[in-house]
């Protein structure tokens, strides 16, 4: 009302601007407020808490569409398509001994019209059990737009699994505070957040549900806005992943990232349990795994797996030499034949690194912090604010939203 001299704009126009005027330019604002409340003494960009939540899209949690019921869908209608042209091989064989055997395993809508019209000619004048012609009749009509539509819907989709109709941006995901208490699926986003005393000083919005594949593009952005990276990240186990070390790693940033069963090894439970994997002793200079029994376990070969993002992972194969008649086969080898362990040597190397940052004096500082930090964050704005579901449609406009909502946190904070 100051700025405007009591002028009222209406919603269009507040809308528009929001929409057309900020778009590109309020991440930079962000960055400008943030590095003002560092200049005055108030945070520190230098070790930064970060974590995610789930926030509820403006979107109907009925309109849904999954990307395994589209390739169910799809590989039906190509088992069905196969049959025909099976029937029709049968029937008119003299017709389609050009044509040889076609591969559906993949269908698009051009092979399907395609085909149809090959099996309608072959077919033209045989006599057709009703059922077949029936069948034919019904994949001219529907076939190739519901195929059509298939691929538009895939294409909406890209690596995601599901979206929703009325904000196809939006993924379904499944939220911890739902009203009804049972984790229920509905569409949102990932809004992940870095802290500083509870300041946010970094905000990313991602529409995959797991945090592990979010914090590289995190730490992207952060780099754009101060032109360097932190000294060290601080995060909970869901970011614990050998990308995001190897990503840590290269860019020299302190890792006191958890990695799965990171609190489970800190049991004496654990620690005496000589028969799992982790705590099999490996010689490096030899390259050999050791058993329980103390008898050498040898490299046999390595495999190669691809994670979701498409980064490989390489694990080396160890095999016992002789588990026959070995007084502890019952606890250490419930399969037939020589035990054989699987190693990820280099995301063991960086669970080593972690582990001993994590359990440094500095470490267990950080720790205790991340949850009063991050956590708290997040508990002042959708507790205290009352904010759990955005208003906006679409990721761009989302994404201005949530940066709207970060530089006010931080001002509300700074005059509290």
């Amino acid at each position: 009302m100051w700025l405007s001299a009591m002028n009222r704009p209406d919603h269009n126009t507040i809308a528009r601007f929001r929409s057309e005027r900020l778009k590109g330019v309020l991440k930079t604002i962000f960055g400008q407020i943030v590095e003002l409340l560092v200049d005055q003494g108030l945070i520190s960009i230098k070790d930064i808490y970060t974590d995610g939540t789930k926030l509820e899209a403006n979107a109907n949690k009925y309109t849904f569409v999954w990307g395994k019921a589209i390739k169910t869908s799809k590989e039906r209608i190509a088992s069905q398509l196969d049959d025909l042209w099976r029937y029709t091989q049968t029937i008119a064989e003299e017709e389609l001994q050009d044509e040889g055997s076609l591969d559906f395993q993949k269908v698009d809508t051009e092979k399907v019209v395609q085909t149809i019209k090959k099996i309608d000619k072959a077919l033209e004048n045989k006599k057709v059990d009703k059922k077949v012609k029936q069948k034919l009749n019904y994949a001219k009509r529907n076939w190739p737009s519901k195929l059509a539509e298939y691929e538009h819907k895939e294409k909406i989709l890209g690596k995601r699994n599901s979206y929703s109709k009325t904000d196809p941006d939006a993924t379904f995901m499944r939220m911890k505070d739902d009203h009804m208490l049972n984790g229920q699926l509905k569409a949102a986003y990932n809004w992940q957040i870095s802290t500083s005393d509870q300041y946010i000083v970094n905000y990313s919005l991602h529409q995959n549900p797991t945090d592990t594949l979010t914090l590289k593009p995190h730490l992207q952005q952060f780099e754009t806005l101060y032109k360097k990276h932190p000294e060290n990240l601080i995060a909970d186990s869901g970011y614990g992943s050998q990308e995001n070390y190897e990503y840590l790693n290269q860019n020299k940033i302190g890792n006191y990232v958890k990695y799965n069963y990171f609190h489970k090894e800190q049991r004496s439970k654990y620690k005496q349990n000589s028969f799992h994997v982790d705590n099999l002793y490996y010689n490096q200079e030899q390259d050999k795994i050791y058993c329980p029994m103390g008898q050498p376990m040898d490299r046999i070969d390595n495999r190669k797996r691809s994670t979701t993002s498409g980064f490989m992972q390489e694990y080396a194969r160890y095999q016992a030499r002789n588990c026959y008649g070995c007084p502890l086969r019952g606890p250490c080898n419930k399969v037939k034949g020589n035990r054989v362990v699987e190693i990820n040597h280099a995301l063991r190397k960086y669970k080593k690194i972690a582990r001993e940052n994590l359990l440094s004096e500095q470490g267990v500082i950080h720790r205790k912090k991340r949850p009063a930090d991050v956590e708290a964050t997040f508990g002042i704005i959708k507790q205290n604010k009352g904010f759990r579901r955005f208003m906006l449609r679409g990721l761009d406009k989302v994404e201005i939203e949530s940066g709207l909502l970060a530089i006010a946190h931080n001002l509300s904070k700074k005059v509290a």
